[in-house]
């Protein structure tokens, strides 16, 4: 006899139903979700995906790719002269990637993170917590290179914002990590020690940072501070406290 099995026997049919569930009744983390959906679309969408036949290709396609991060993208030097059309581009720019590469890991770092300062914050304050903090990362980052005229693209200072209220927040929640020197084993720390290492890999990354395209490492260093400084202010020990126990429920290790 052949037993089929409805979505309700499979767990992982039902684990998916019931998250979907969880969305639409706004009770999972819809902004991060959205924000995850929203950066992969756009990107798909975009010249700098390579799947948009309406922008041809060769020439023509790099053409309209260098017109896209021109037009979405922060331009230091535009920024800083007032410029009406750049106004809204440490906006604009949060959601425009300029690789594959880029987004998935920029999406990565959102969907593990994301979730739980979101449920945290609550979806509203997130939201303008993740815009508010992406914006001041870029802003701060064309001031230090007030005459460049290099397109900022990508959610990275908006996400090293999420970091650094995640470590407020949940600082002994576990972290699944991978080390290169340790040939990519995961291995899973708590935050206060996996993040405080990935910013000092920022900063002396940072250090030897050049004016020309390459990662802007000063916007990841400024969004985690703000996102820190934020949940710190607003949060204090109490909240901490509550975070951190709910982080750690269920965790076998001491």
């Amino acid at each position: 006899m052949i037993h089929n099995r409805g979505a309700a026997d499979d767990p992982a049919k039902k684990a998916a139903a019931d998250t979907v569930k969880r969305l639409l009744l706004g009770r999972g983390p819809v902004v991060t979700y959205t924000v995850i959906a929203a950066c992969c679309a756009v990107f798909v969408l975009s010249p700098a995906s390579g799947l948009n036949p309406v922008y041809g290709t060769g020439d023509d396609l790099i053409a309209a790719q260098r017109a896209y991060f021109q037009r979405w993208g922060v331009i230091p030097a535009e920024l800083l002269a007032g410029s009406p059309r750049a106004a809204l581009t440490p906006i604009t720019a949060l959601f425009v990637h300029g690789s594959w590469l880029h987004l998935l890991g920029n999406m990565l770092f959102l969907y593990v993170f994301g979730a739980m300062v979101e449920e945290g914050m609550g979806h509203v304050q997130f939201a303008l917590f993740y815009l508010g903090c992406g914006a001041l990362a870029l802003f701060a980052y064309a001031v230090a290179n007030a005459g460049s005229e290099q397109t900022l693209v990508g959610a990275s200072g908006a996400i090293s914002a999420v970091l650094g209220a995640f470590l407020h927040l949940f600082p002994k929640a576990r972290v699944t990590s991978l080390f290169p020197f340790l040939f990519f084993l995961p291995l899973r720390f708590p935050a206060w020690l996996v993040l405080p290492f990935w910013v000092a890999l920022q900063w002396l990354a940072a250090q030897r940072e050049s004016s020309g395209p390459g990662v802007a490492y000063l916007a990841h260093l400024v969004g985690f501070s703000l996102g820190f400084l934020y949940a710190w202010g607003r949060y204090l020990r109490t909240a901490r406290v509550k975070a951190t126990a709910t982080a750690t429920e269920g965790d076998s290790q001491p």
